[in-house]
C-alpha cells in the first residue's frame, strides 16, 4: 500500500510544487479512507483499487498540458470611444481612412483607422510569407497547443469578445454568444479532437497491377491564405479561417470588412499574445484593413489560396482577378435559405426555430432563413404563433438590457429592405408587423418584419434580404414545396421540418449545399462539415474535413511496399521497344482487368505468347527490312 510520502516522492519531479500542496491534502484524506477499508479483509482489496483510481485520476489531471493564459484588454481609448461624436448618416467614406461607429447608436468608437494600400497589403504578404516557412515546420503538438491557448482566451474573455462585437457589428449579446462564441469553441475542440487524423498521410490503394506498391496522399501547408471576410461577425469571421489555417500550417492574411474593422484592433491583440503565448511567429496573422485596393492586392499580390465570403457581385470580381495569376478561390457567397414547414411539423419546436432563423442577428446571417414555405393546414396556426412572439420583440442599442434584435451594420441596408417590403406589398403581400423604417431610430435600424400572402413574383423571394424579415409563403403539397425552394438563383443552406422520412425525403430533392432536417442551420454546428453551397452561392467549401484539407496542397505519393521487389520496365517495352510490345501490353489488359477467370488465363497465355514473337532486324535510319 504506498504511503502519501511515496506517491509525493514519484510526482516531485513531474508536477510544480504548489500542486503537490494541494494533492497532499487529497491523499492524506485517501489514506485515511483505506486505513478504514484494510480494517476489514473483505475490503481491502476494494481499498486499494480506490487509492489506485483516485491516484491516476488526479494524476491525469495535475499532469494535463499546460495551456497558457493569455490577457489583453480594451485600451481606455476603447473603452471610452469619441464621446460627443457621432456618425452623420449618408456620408461617403474618405478614401484614406475608415470610419468606425457604433451602427446602433452611430457614436464614433474611435479615430478614423487608416486604409492599407496596395503595397502595404503586398508588405503583409511577404511577413506572413516569412513566417510561415518556420511555421510550416511546427509539431501539431505545437499548433493544437495554441488551438487550446486560443480556445482558453475565447472562455475567459467572453464578455469582451461578445461586448466588442455588439458594438462593431450592432447584434445584442445573446446573438454574438451564439455566432462568435460558440461556434468558434465548437471549431476549436473538433480541430484539437480531429485535426491531426485528417492532415496525415492517408492510405490508398494502388491497384491491381501495382498490388505490390504502397499508396498515399499527403497533405502539405498551401502556404500563405488569403482571406476576404464581411462584417457580420466580426470575430468568428477572423478566428474561423486563421484556426484551420494554423493547425494546417498556414500563415493567414484577413481583410476585414470596413464596416467592421474596429473591433480587429483587439482581437488582432490576442491573436498576437496567443501567437507569442506558444512560440509562434509573430507574423504568422495579418490583418489588412482597407476597401476595393486592398482587397484586390490581397488576391493579386502573392497568396497562394483565397477564400471569399461575401456578396456574388463581388465574388465575380474576386474570381476575375485571382484569374490572371491562377490563384485558387473559394467562394462563399449570397444565401436565401428555405425553411419548410410540412403538415405533420411540430409547431412547437420550428416556429421558434423560424423566428431565430429570421431575426438572428437581425436577419444579417449568411445561412440565414429568408423563404418560409408552410403547408396550408398548419399555415394559420404557423402565422399565429409567429406573430405572438413577433409582437413582442425587442429592438435596440446592442448593449442595452432585453434586447432581442439589434442594428444593421452596413449603411443604407434598411433603405435595401425597405424597398423589397415596398415591391412585395404593391404586388399583393400583407405586412404583420413591422414593415416601416422609424425614422426617429437613433442608429441604423429595421424592425422585425412578418409578411404573409408573399409569392415568387416579388424581389424578397429572388434577391438576398440580409435583413429582420420573415416571408411566409402558403404551400398545398410537399413537391410544390421543393419546386418553389429550388425556384431560387442561390443554393446555400435549407432547412425541412415534418415527420422524419417525410423531411428526409424532401431535403433530399433540395438543390443547396447544405441541408437541416427538424432544426435550424445545424450543418454549421457540425464542424466536421463543410459550409458551402451550389448555384450563385459559390463553390468549393471552407470548414469541416475538406475545408481543413483546403488549406493544403495534396500531393500523391508512391513507393516499393514490398521488400525486394521493385518495379523494371519489362524488356519488350523498353527503348527501343521490341516487335511484341503492343501485344504484350494487350495481354497485360486481358490477364488483369478480363471479366472471369477464363479470360484472365487467356490473358496470361497471350503474354507468354508474345514474348515468344520474334523481332525482326530493322537496319539503321534509311535501311530495309532483311
Amino acid at each position: 500500500m504506498p504511503n502519501s510520502v511515496a506517491v509525493f516522492a514519484a510526482l516531485d519531479e513531474l508536477v510544480p510544487p504548489q500542486a503537490l500542496l494541494a494533492l497532499s491534502k487529497v491523499i492524506v484524506s485517501i489514506s485515511d479512507l483505506v486505513a478504514f477499508a484494510q480494517a476489514q479483509d473483505t475490503m481491502s482489496r476494494i481499498g486499494h483499487l480506490i487509492v489506485f483510481g483516485f491516484v491516476y485520476a488526479i494524476y491525469r489531471l495535475i499532469t494535463h498540458e499546460w495551456v497558457p493564459q493569455v490577457d489583453v484588454e480594451l485600451t481606455k481609448e476603447e473603452k471610452a470611444g469619441l464621446p460627443g461624436k457621432r456618425w452623420k448618416p449618408g456620408t461617403p467614406f474618405p478614401k484614406d481612412l475608415i470610419p468606425c461607429y457604433d451602427p446602433g447608436t452611430l457614436e464614433m468608437l474611435g479615430p478614423d483607422m487608416p486604409a492599407d494600400n496596395a503595397d502595404q497589403v503586398r508588405v503583409k504578404i511577404e511577413r506572413a510569407r516569412i513566417a510561415q516557412k518556420k511555421w510550416a515546420k511546427s509539431s501539431f503538438k505545437q499548433r493544437r497547443l495554441l488551438i487550446k491557448t486560443i480556445q482558453r482566451f475565447v472562455l475567459e474573455n467572453q464578455d469582451t469578445i461578445c461586448k466588442v462585437s455588439a458594438r462593431d457589428s450592432g447584434k445584442p449579446l445573446v446573438d454574438a454568444a451564439f455566432g462568435e462564441v460558440i461556434v468558434t469553441l465548437e471549431k476549436c475542440k473538433w480541430l484539437i479532437k480531429e485535426g491531426e487524423k485528417w492532415l496525415k498521410p492517408e492510405k490508398r490503394s494502388s491497384g491491381l497491377m501495382m498490388f505490390y506498391k504502397n499508396a498515399r496522399v499527403e497533405y502539405h501547408p498551401v502556404g500563405v491564405m488569403g482571406a476576404i471576410v464581411p462584417w457580420n461577425y466580426p470575430f468568428h469571421n477572423v478566428f474561423n479561417p486563421l484556426l484551420a489555417n494554423v493547425f494546417a500550417g498556414n500563415a493567414l492574411v484577413v481583410k476585414v470588412s470596413e464596416y467592421a474593422s474596429w473591433s480587429s484592433l483587439y482581437y488582432g491583440r490576442a491573436i498576437k499574445a496567443c501567437l507569442a503565448a506558444v512560440g509562434a511567429p509573430e507574423d504568422l496573422v495579418q490583418i489588412v484593413h482597407g476597401y476595393g485596393e486592398a482587397g484586390n492586392a490581397l488576391v493579386t499580390g502573392g497568396t497562394d489560396k483565397v477564400v471569399f465570403v461575401g456578396s456574388t457581385g463581388v465574388g465575380r470580381m474576386v474570381m476575375k482577378a485571382a484569374a490572371d495569376t491562377l490563384t485558387p478561390v473559394v467562394l462563399e457567397l449570397g444565401g436565401k435559405d428555405p425553411f419548410i414547414v410540412l403538415e405533420d411539423a411540430s409547431l412547437s419546436q420550428c416556429v421558434p426555430m423560424a423566428l431565430r432563423g429570421a431575426f438572428q442577428s437581425c436577419g444579417q446571417n449568411c445561412a440565414g432563413a429568408e423563404r418560409f414555405y408552410v403547408h396550408e393546414k398548419i399555415h394559420d396556426k404557423f402565422v399565429a404563433r409567429v406573430m405572438k412572439a413577433a409582437n413582442q420583440l425587442r429592438q435596440g442599442w446592442a448593449l442595452a438590457p432585453g434586447v432581442d434584435c439589434g442594428a444593421m451594420c452596413m449603411p443604407n441596408q434598411a433603405a435595401y429592405v425597405q424597398s423589397l417590403i415596398d415591391d412585395a406589398v404593391a404586388k399583393g403581400a400583407k405586412v404583420e408587423c413591422g414593415g416601416a423604417i422609424d425614422e426617429d431610430a437613433p442608429g441604423q435600424f429595421y424592425p422585425p418584419t412578418v409578411l404573409t400572402n408573399v409569392n415568387h413574383s416579388m424581389k424578397i423571394m429572388k434577391e438576398e434580404v440580409f435583413g429582420p424579415v420573415l416571408s411566409i409563403v402558403k404551400i398545398r403539397s410537399d413537391e410544390e414545396a421543393v419546386a418553389l425552394a429550388n425556384e431560387c438563383d442561390f443554393g446555400l443552406g435549407s432547412n425541412v421540418f415534418g415527420s422524419r422520412r417525410r423531411a428526409l425525403k424532401v431535403g433530399s430533392q433540395l438543390n443547396a449545399g447544405m441541408t437541416t432536417i427538424n432544426d435550424f442551420c445545424a450543418t454549421y454546428m457540425a464542424q466536421s462539415l463543410p459550409f458551402g453551397g451550389v448555384k450563385e452561392s459559390g463553390f468549393d467549401r471552407f470548414a469541416g474535413i475538406e475545408g481543413l484539407r483546403g488549406c493544403c496542397n495534396v500531393k500523391s505519393v508512391v513507393v516499393d511496399g514490398i521488400p525486394g521487389i521493385r518495379t523494371d520496365i519489362p524488356p519488350p517495352l523498353q527503348y527501343p521497344v521490341q516487335h511484341c510490345a503492343f501485344p504484350f501490353c494487350k495481354a497485360l489488359c486481358h490477364m488483369f482487368f478480363g471479366l472471369n477467370i477464363l479470360e484472365n488465363a487467356r490473358g496470361l497465355f497471350m503474354l507468354v505468347s508474345a514474348m515468344m514473337i520474334p523481332t525482326p532486324k530493322v537496319l539503321l535510319k534509311g535501311g530495309k527490312k532483311d
